[in-house]
């Protein structure tokens, strides 16, 4: 090898690394305001208490979303991302934004069967719930990990306790998708995409203080998440599992409008 290709060489590493460093100082973990706005999802909170979403929680693009999850959990821009950040606008009236109380619309990103969360029908849909997520936290019992096996049984045992306490409870495979694509996330952003493996710390301090673990040594995931590595592990938890469908055939996209009649698109 020549001076000039290792020098081209090292350019493009020094590159690659520039592009991928994250300025974690300016990223720090702030709890949020009285007046800042949460939702149900734990993900996107954490995203704005450290700064990578508006710390607000209001005036959210698709773009500033896009980007905010690849900086934060190098969760590249996939199918799935997209239509997620798509939907977010079906919750709000504003033209281009979504604020993160507005996923608390039940019924388009928000849905029964949480892994944190109650159901709507329940109470509380926004916010954090010890009891629900003691689920997750007791699975796997004698290491010190989550996989695709404790997340698949995860989903069947949650939602067996969920038809006791909810039997209006909505259970078709659009929910089906979103709980296992939220299972797939935590195992991923938390552990390793292409092992589904997870640390039990990194992903209740997630959930439970909506935090991201670094000074327990959590650290961006070093490969870039996306729709190849992060659907085979959502098959991966799919084929683990023995769901069924129950309710509704049809899975609609609700949009309630707040003086007016419900809008349905179906998916």
């Amino acid at each position: 090898m020549n001076i000039l290709s290792a020098f081209m060489i090292s350019f493009l590493v020094a590159a690659v690394r520039c592009e991928s460093d994250i300025d974690w100082n300016a990223h720090q973990w702030q709890a949020p305001l009285p007046t800042d706005l949460r939702g149900p999802c734990p993900g996107l909170n954490t995203l704005a208490n450290h700064g990578f979403l508006p710390r607000n929680g209001s005036n959210i693009t698709i773009p500033i979303v896009l980007k905010a999850i690849n900086d934060g959990f190098n969760f590249e821009s996939t199918n799935l991302i997209r239509s997620g950040a798509k939907l977010g606008l079906f919750t709000t009236d504003a033209e281009d934004s979504f604020n993160l109380n507005d996923l608390a619309l039940h019924g388009t990103l928000e849905h029964d069967v949480s892994l944190s969360r109650s159901d709507f029908a329940l109470g509380d849909n926004i916010h954090f719930n010890e009891t629900v997520f003691s689920t997750l936290a007791n699975s796997n019992p004698g290491v010190d990990f989550y996989n695709v096996t404790s997340a698949a049984q995860v989903l069947e045992q949650r939602l067996a306790e969920d038809n006791i306490l909810n039997p209006t409870l909505i259970n078709t495979v659009k929910e089906f998708t979103v709980r296992i694509v939220e299972s797939g996330f935590y195992l991923s952003v938390m552990g390793n995409v292409t092992t589904g493996v997870a640390p039990k710390n990194f992903v209740q301090i997630f959930f439970q203080e909506e935090r991201l673990p670094l000074e327990e040594g959590w650290k961006r995931s070093e490969v870039p998440i996306g729709d190849d590595n992060f659907n085979a592990l959502l098959a991966g938890i799919k084929n683990a599992s023995t769901w069924a469908p129950s309710g509704e055939v049809i899975c609609p996209w609700i949009r309630i409008q707040p003086e007016g009649p419900v809008v349905v698109v179906k998916g």
